[in-house]
């Protein structure tokens, strides 16, 4: 098996990195070239002729890349990123020819896997274990080969095995681990236990409030941020969101249900004209409005003014959230401010980062004092109406956004065909699954899309299955087979039936909308 390792830092001292690879390289040949202690024998021929990535970033890509791919807005020491489907050494599905690529020479490869490594954060960690900046790299790529060849930590018997393996292979290249010392990473935020109020119960506020805005205007990360999971996908791809999102906001004496609306845009398809009349049906019927717009614009444009004049028709009560405020200075927010002023009399206009949390707590505590008392319509516990089925499906349109050019996503959306939930023998807790198998088609409209979709050799549609699954398994919190293909559905954002079909309905009249 052939590594590639690259420093994108660009800061490594060459005697450093070749130290590392040194350590990196006997991990390697322990792992994949030996016994069959990690890698079933039966596989060593087949990854005789296969390569693995390895790059080190900085704090701002990894960070970056944690956020896109695990919703966790902060710095990690290490990701990993499997390409083929593996559970503790050997396969789960079978290797075909569209798992394959082909090398310089035009010989048949098989890529394990990506491997990204922060050596400021592990620098940092060396530090605070008392231990090399060597061990340190040494152990972050033993746990993420591991994970390459689908061993994890999530159950507590999968960790002892992984635990296991990482001390003798630590041992075998001559930086033994500590016996007291915790060295799994990657460990689940622990967040505390919100006390459960069921509905009906009655609270000194609540009711809906409706996300209003531009496409790509931030709406989506806001929710994400004050539900503190993935709801709504995020893209800088515009129209990302589609459906109008239900999210939970809780607290002891309030509940917010806020409905992430589809930008407003000018229509182009059917399926725009849905989006448009349904943002617009959700304001209508909601106790509250947030109007959500970009702090660089100095002034409300065409979109702005006539979502204001639809507001003042109905009464609405609006606060208006001026986001991005991160990235303008205080005083060019005063003519912005003004600017609205002179259009709308809001109940509170409240500068915020959505991406940051920058006064989202402000803005919270003004949309509460909004909304009548009432009875809960929602258990505490539930953070959206939407089910796992319809988050996985928005999970991997997200990795399909990024990773497929400009005019492509517009045309695309996806399907789930099978979502089947596997528990563990003997089990007795209806959330005690052992994996979920999902089976999920890619719908675009022209076969050249599909040719680009699939990419040479499967490669673009395996990448976006990958990190998908990685998402996916990180919202159901168990292992995911998932199964994904793509289909030709010529103009299909113009017919109804296949429309309904794949869930986007028209809510309210028609006048509703444009």
């Amino acid at each position: 098996m052939k590594l590639y390792i690259s420093d994108d830092t660009e800061r490594l001292e060459e005697e450093q990195l070749r130290t590392f690879e040194g350590y990196i390289t006997k991990l390697k040949e322990l792992i994949f070239e030996r016994d069959g202690e990690y890698l079933a024998p039966s596989l060593r021929k087949l990854f005789e002729d296969s390569y693995v990535n390895l790059t080190y970033v900085s704090r701002e890509d990894i960070k970056d890349l944690n956020m896109r791919i695990r919703d966790i807005d902060k710095e990690t020491d290490v990701l990993s990123f499997p390409m083929i489907e593996m559970h503790e050494g050997k396969l789960t599905t079978g290797i075909e020819d569209v798992d394959m690529e082909y090398d310089e020479d035009g010989n048949q490869v098989l890529n394990v896997g990506d491997i990204v490594i922060c050596p400021d954060v592990a620098f940092e960690n060396a530090n605070v274990y008392g231990h090399s900046a060597e061990r340190e790299i040494a152990f972050l790529a033993a746990h993420s080969f591991l994970h390459l060849i689908g061993y994890d930590h999530i159950e507590e018997r999968d960790e002892k095995i992984m635990r296991k393996h990482q001390r003798k292979l630590m041992k075998d290249i001559g930086l033994e681990i500590d016996e007291d010392q915790s060295e799994l990473t990657d460990h689940k935020d622990e967040r505390e236990e919100l006390v459960v109020y069921p509905a009906g119960s009655v609270c000194k506020h609540v009711g809906y409030v409706a996300l209003l805005g531009r496409p790509n205007v931030g709406k989506s990360t806001l929710i994400n941020y004050i539900t503190g999971m993935k709801v709504a996908i995020v893209s800088h791809k515009p129209q990302t969101t589609r459906t109008n999102i239900r999210s939970i906001y809780n607290t002891e004496d309030a509940q917010i249900i806020f409905t992430d609306t589809p930008g407003v845009h000018k229509p182009g398809s059917r399926l725009g004209e849905i989006m448009v009349s349904n943002s617009f049906y959700s304001a209508k019927n909601a106790d509250a409005v947030l109007l959500i717009v970009d702090g660089r614009f100095k002034e409300p444009g065409k979109v702005e003014l006539d979502l204001l004049r639809r507001c003042k028709e109905n009464n609405k009560k609006v606060i208006l959230a001026i986001n991005k405020a991160d990235e303008v200075t205080k005083e060019s927010l005063l003519p912005i401010i003004k600017a609205y002023s002179d259009q709308y009399e809001f109940k509170d206009i409240i500068p915020i980062s959505a991406k940051d949390g920058e006064n989202v707590d402000i803005l919270l505590d003004s949309l509460i004092k909004l909304l009548p008392e009432g009875p809960r319509l929602f258990d505490t516990e539930y953070m959206t109406d939407q089910t796992e089925r319809e988050i996985s499906a928005e999970l991997i349109r997200e990795q399909l956004l990024h990773y497929t050019n400009q005019e492509i996503p517009h045309g695309t959306t996806v399907e789930i065909e099978k979502f089947e939930e596997k528990y563990k023998e003997d089990s007795t807790d209806e959330y005690d699954r052992d994996r979920v198998v999902i089976r999920a088609a890619i719908i675009c409209e022209r076969n050249s899309h599909k040719g680009i979709i699939i990419g040479k050799n499967g490669a673009m549609i395996k990448r976006i299955g990958t990190s998908a699954r990685i998402a996916i398994e990180r919202l159901v919190g168990c292992k995911v087979y998932l199964d994904l293909f793509v289909k030709v559905r010529e103009d299909w954002k113009n017919n109804e039936i296949l429309l309904k079909d794949y869930g986007f309905q028209q809510e309210g009249d028609e006048k509703d909308g444009i």
